[in-house]
């Protein structure tokens, strides 16, 4: 029997969308996660620009997995303008993971990213 977890008992999940292959392999895993009911997807953007409702999910006390494309921290930064600081940061320069700009992701790399984000989230 497969068990189904309500969204509000998920994690939610922040990602980097910016420009680059690296942000958008975040982007990737993150709607990856949404989309296999591992992890709620939710706006970053709405976080740091001060949605009301957005924020107040972001506050709402759920475990928050943030991945970054770089170690510029920008979901890291937009959660922390907010005091809120995310269960698990990712950043994906310590994976190796490429920043090329005007790129599209290596497939490859959003598997074994997002692979890696799991293992990490399921160990500690």
């Amino acid at each position: 029997m497969e068990v189904k977890l309500k969204k509000a008992n998920l994690p939610l999940v922040y990602s980097c969308s910016g420009c680059s292959s690296a942000a958008q392999t975040a982007n990737m895993v993150a709607i990856k996660m949404d989309r296999e009911k591992i992890a709620e997807m939710s706006c970053i953007a709405g976080v740091g620009g001060d949605v009301k409702p957005l924020v107040k999910t972001a506050k709402s006390g759920r475990d928050i997995i943030a991945i970054d494309g770089c170690p510029l921290a920008c979901t890291k930064s937009c959660l922390a303008r907010h005091d809120v600081t995310p269960t698990y940061h990712i950043d994906l320069s310590d994976y190796d993971v490429p920043k090329l700009k005007g790129k599209d992701p290596d497939p490859e790399n959003v598997d074994n990213v997002y692979n890696t984000v799991l293992e990490l989230c399921a160990t500690q």
